[in-house]
C-alpha cells in the first residue's frame, strides 16, 4: 500500500486530480498528476458486511452482550489478523461474528460501513451478507434483516448513497442448507436483490449449489457466485454455465484459461475483483504481482473492491491507491474501473447513466 504521504493534495489540479511527491526526493512536490481515487465516484460490488467489523466495534459489542473475546484490547485483536489462507482467514471471520446477535448489533456494523465507503467516493454498494453464520447461532432471520436494512436506509438517506443486498450461501456447508436458508429468506424477497455463494472454494464446486441456484432464479433472484479465487477456471466456467450467475466475484485465475477470457470479453461479464483481499490471503504473492492490470488490458469488465477490509486492511479507496502505485495503472484504466463498476451493478439503467455522467463529470472538472 502507498505511504499516504507520498501523495499530497495539488494546489493547482482540479477536483479530479492530485500531485505526487517525488519518491526520490521527499522534499519535492513533482508536478505529476494522478487521479484523486476517494473523490472519484464509483460503486462497491464485492464487500461483505461481516468483514467490515474493525476491532473497535467488535469490543464494544462484546461488551454490549457481555462476551469474553479471546483478545486482551483492541491492538491484540488486531495482531491477530494474520492468515497463512482463505480458511485462516474464515475462523477468524466467523468467531468475530460471535459479537453480532440482534437487530442493533447489525445496523451499527452497516452503519459505520457506510460512513466509511462514503469517505471513499462510494455512490453506490451492493452488499453481500451470509445469514447461516448468524441464523445457526440461533439469531433470527427477522433480526438480522431488520438490522441491515434500517442501517442501509439510514445510512443511504444521511449520505446520499443507495445500496442492493446479496443473500450469500455458505459453501463448506451442504446444498440442503443452502435450500432451507433459501425457503427462510423468501419473506424478504423485496429486500434482497441477488442470491451469492462464498466461504471455502477448494473442494467445493459451484455445481454442488445447481439446484439451490435453480430455485432462486426462479424466485426472482438474481445470481452471482465466488469463483477462481483459490478454485480453478473451471470453477468461474461453471458458475456461469451451472449456476446463470450474472457476474464473477474474485476470477483472478481466469487468465489461465484464454477460451474463458475471450467468452468473458465477449459478453462482457464482469468479475469483482479484490487486490488488497488477493494479496492478504496469499492468491497472489505481492500486489505488484496482481493480475488486475493484465485483465483489464485483455478486455475483461473487472472491478476494485475491498472484500473484507476490516481484516485485509484496507477499504475500497486503499484499494485504488494501492493498485496504481503498485501496477501503474494510468488515469484512463482507473476511469474505466470506476465506469466497470456502475455498468456491473445491478442498477437499471437510467441510475447507471446517472453514476457514469457523475464519472464522466468528475473526468472533466
Amino acid at each position: 500500500m502507498p505511504d499516504p504521504g507520498m501523495i499530497v493534495k495539488s494546489r493547482t489540479a482540479g477536483r479530479g486530480r492530485i500531485a505526487r511527491n517525488d519518491p526520490d526526493d521527499p522534499t519535492v512536490r513533482a508536478s505529476i498528476e494522478m487521479i484523486d481515487v476517494l473523490a472519484l465516484p464509483k460503486t462497491e460490488l464485492h464487500l461483505h458486511i461481516e468483514g467490515t467489523l474493525e476491532p473497535e466495534l467488535m469490543f464494544a459489542l462484546a461488551t454490549r452482550h457481555g462476551i469474553a473475546l479471546p483478545y486482551a484490547d483492541v491492538d491484540a485483536a488486531r495482531r491477530a489478523y494474520v492468515f497463512d489462507d482463505l480458511q485462516s482467514f474464515l475462523d477468524l471471520y466467523y468467531a468475530g461474528c460471535s459479537v453480532l446477535r440482534d437487530a442493533e448489533d447489525f445496523y451499527d456494523l452497516t452503519r459505520a460501513y457506510f460512513d466509511r465507503a462514503a469517505a471513499d467516493g462510494v455512490r453506490h454498494t451492493e452488499i453481500f451478507f451470509d445469514p447461516q453464520t448468524h441464523t445457526d447461532r440461533g439469531v433470527p432471520f427477522a433480526a438480522l434483516m431488520d438490522g441491515l436494512t434500517s442501517g442501509l436506509g439510514d445510512g443511504g438517506q444521511a449520505l446520499g448513497m443507495t445500496s442492493r443486498l446479496i443473500m450469500c450461501f455458505l459453501r463448506h456447508l451442504s446444498a440442503d442448507a443452502a435450500m432451507v436458508t433459501l425457503e427462510a429468506s423468501l419473506p424478504f424477497r423485496d429486500s434482497i436483490v441477488a442470491v451469492g455463494l462464498d466461504s471455502s472454494e477448494a473442494g467445493h464446486p459451484p455445481s454442488k449449489f445447481t439446484a439451490v441456484f435453480d430455485r432462486a432464479r426462479a424466485e426472482g433472484f438474481l445470481a452471482v457466485a465466488h469463483a477462481g479465487e483459490e478454485g480453478p477456471p473451471e470453477y468461474i466456467r461453471e458458475a456461469v454455465d451451472r449456476l446463470g450467475v450474472a457476474r464473477i466475484d474474485h476470477g483472478v485465475r481466469i487468465l489461465e484459461d484464454p477460451d474463458l477470457v475471450e467468452r468473458f470479453v465477449a459478453e462482457q461479464i464482469p468479475l469483482t475483483v479484490c487486490p488488497l483481499s488477493n494479496v492478504k490471503l496469499r492468491v497472489v504473492p505481492t500486489l505488484a504481482d496482481h493480475p488486475l492490470k493484465r485483465m483489464l488490458e485483455a478486455g475483461l469488465r473487472v472491478t476494485i473492491n475491498s472484500d473484507d477490509p476490516a481484516y485485509f486492511g484496507g477499504y475500497i479507496g486503499e484499494n485504488y491507491a494501492a493498485s496504481v502505485a503498485a501496477l501503474g495503472l494510468s488515469d484512463d484504466q482507473v476511469l474505466t474501473l470506476a465506469r466497470n463498476s456502475v455498468l456491473a451493478s445491478f442498477l437499471d439503467t437510467r441510475d447507471q447513466q446517472r453514476h457514469l455522467a457523475a464519472i464522466d463529470e468528475f473526468d472533466a472538472s
